[in-house]
């Protein structure tokens, strides 16, 4: 139901987030062509260190160039050059340091402004996007992805593609200055390349498949170790630590497999340069030598022309290594992009209005929705709420109560008929304007990291502690608020964890009634509260609801007796409405539930 993945967005191939394809092509222009708009901000910064990078490149050319000098000097007893020698090699080690320096203070410094852009970019587009695509993706894959993406993008920024020009200028830098200082023995010491890059492009085929299967394995791990943490009390209930433990392993050893694999073959590529070298300075050696006896070559030359062989193959290894980096790189930027280009299913339309301060009226009108296309889970409703009036919304499992509510604040899109509010189209109004005036109590009590003030407030930030307080107290939560070592100041943890099931419920009720919201959404809002508990948010919410609409789920069906009205869904269409005592008279499928009231099949939503 979104947009924009898949074979048919724009970096086609790469819709699937579950996917742990992690090399791409060595150059992506769809890639490359939207980093601009990221790296213009920190040109500067990145020009400093490209020049910081040019510096040390430079400088370490000139080393060899200096020992050869010295050592000629040397042999030949001619001392007078000698300082300014030392005093080169000085300002060469300083240029060197200073280049070394810039280049990684003012790189890092760029890459990760970059990362802090694209992850607030991430960040805000997520939050925009419909909970269709959630529907769809798992969210702690997803970001687990992203965030691994991301990371893939700051080595391309800061050394990815400046470490590829740096070394190929290295690579060009040192065969020039072998050429000029001896043509003949340059060529001949540089032939042993064409043999070096052959092996390399058959290493390359090996690793990598290699490197492919070691994040493809630590994915599974990762995904397995993800799960069994957020599972881990249905697991140690069941007494499945063993079991599970198993699985793991599997995994685990699956992914010391594969680590063993790429080492081993990681493990080649210098073997490899190391020969070359060899080969390279076993000819460097023989035939200068000879240069050397017969006068054609200074013994500093030849000490020069070693140390540039020496150096001439370690921009190759390097290349080798960063040609899959930037294979990597580029998937994990298509993968990037292609999660921003997504667009919402829920968009303002153009020319949306802002929803007017709400009466209250709702109105579904011969809607029918579903979540996949031709599979409708509603089917032809129609309702209208009156203003200031409570709904009680039940029906079994399935029924489609928790779709038909979640429809009212415009979280999907109807596929047929409309949903109103006082008249107006939902999707004619903006969605800021139409959900700032809905207050939703989910079934799932959601609390975020921060203290219970904070949860309290989390819709209204300008709320007084005196406005948080008397919220507390009108849904029955500042008692046991009260009672916490710092009160309100007390920080609840992830999700809440160290509240009970029942107070979350309570803090997001009060979160939700401090938002002074004209329809309130109760979806099975008492389902995790105690018997006592629940009694003092019926009383509450009896007193809260008085001028506001009202739609409430509920499984207990004690708990919207006193509804206004009772509307009664089954396999996504309504087939009994009224009120508590004219339902019971009727003896339809209200009355059959009401009888099985504590029935477990009556508990879902």
């Amino acid at each position: 139901m979104f947009h924009g993945g898949g074979p048919g967005g724009p970096f086609g191939g790469h819709g699937d987030f579950d996917s742990e394809e992690v090399l791409g092509k060595v150059y992506d222009s769809r890639v490359i062509g939207r980093l601009p708009k990221y790296l213009v901000p920190v040109k500067g910064w990145i020009s400093v260190g490209a020049a910081g990078m040019l510096v040390r490149t430079l400088a370490a050319l000139a080393a060899p160039y200096l020992v050869g000098v010295a050592t000629d000097r040397i042999l030949s007893a001619d001392f007078s050059g000698l300082g300014i020698v030392v005093i080169l090699f000085v300002v060469v080690a300083l240029l060197t340091w200073g280049g070394q320096y810039f280049e990684n203070v003012y790189l890092a410094k760029a890459g990760n402004k970059v990362i802090y852009h694209l992850r607030a970019d991430m960040f805000d587009h997520l939050q925009r996007l419909s909970l269709s695509f959630f529907d769809v993706h798992k969210v702690g894959k997803l970001m687990s992805r992203v965030q691994n993406d991301v990371s893939q993008i700051e080595e391309l920024v800061t050394e990815g593609i400046l470490m590829m020009i740096t070394s190929l200028l290295t690579l060009v830098g040192i065969a020039a200055i072998m050429l000029t200082m001896n043509p003949r023995l340059a060529l001949i010491t540089l032939a042993v390349i064409p043999l070096m890059i052959l092996m390399t492009i058959i290493w390359q085929k090996y690793a990598r498949r290699a490197f492919i299967q070691v994040r493809r394995a630590i994915a599974v791990v990762n995904s397995q170790l993800q799960e069994d943490m957020s599972g881990v009390r249905v697991i140690q209930s069941l007494s499945r630590e063993e079991e599970n433990m198993e699985q793991f392993d599997q995994v685990n050893r699956a992914h010391y497999e594969a680590n063993v694999t790429a080492v081993k073959l990681e493990s080649l590529i210098m073997p490899m340069v190391m020969i070359s070298t060899g080969v390279s300075f076993a000819i460097v050696i023989i035939m200068g030598g000879m240069q050397v006896l017969d006068g054609a070559m200074t013994a500093g030359i030849l000490m020069s022309f070693l140390l540039y062989v020496q150096r001439f193959f370690d921009p190759v290894l390097e290349l080798s290594m960063q040609y899959t980096e930037l294979q990597r790189a580029m998937a994990s930027g298509a993968r990037i992009f292609e999660l921003l280009d997504i667009k919402p299913d829920i968009q303002d339309k153009p020319g949306a209005i802002e929803m007017p301060t709400v009466k209250g009226e709702i109105a579904f009108k011969n809607m029918s929705f579903g979540y996949e296309k031709n599979k409708d889970v509603l089917h032809n409703i129609n309702l209208t709420v009156k203003p200031g009036e409570t709904v009680a919304i039940v029906g079994q499992t399935g029924s489609g109560k928790s779709s038909l509510v979640s429809l009212t604040a415009r979280f999907y899109e109807v596929n047929k008929g409309a949903v109103t509010v006082d008249g107006h189209d939902v999707r004619d109004v903006t969605q800021q304007s139409l959900r700032r005036q809905i207050g939703i109590v989910p079934q799932d009590p959601i609390l975020f990291s921060g203290t219970i003030e904070e949860n309290i407030k989390f819709g209204r930030l300008d709320a007084t502690k005196e406005q948080v307080i008397d919220v507390s107290k009108m849904v029955g939560a500042h008692q046991f608020i009260s009672r916490l070592s710092k009160g309100y100041d007390t920080l609840v943890g992830q999700r809440g964890v160290n509240l009970s099931a029942g107070q979350r419920q309570l803090l997001c009720l009060a979160r939700a009634i401090l938002a002074d919201p004209r329809i309130l959404i109760l979806d099975e809002a008492t389902s995790s509260v105690d018997t006592n508990t629940e009694r003092i948010m019926q009383r509450a919410l009896r007193k809260l609801t008085k001028g506001r609409t009202c739609l409430t789920i509920a499984h207990r069906l004690s708990t919207v007796t006193k509804a206004d009205r009772i509307v009664v869904m089954e396999k996504g269409r309504i087939i009994e409405e009224g009120k508590h005592e004219e339902l019971i008279a009727r003896q339809g499928l209200y009355y059959k539930m009401y009888q099985q009231l504590n029935a477990p099949e009556l508990t879902g939503g």
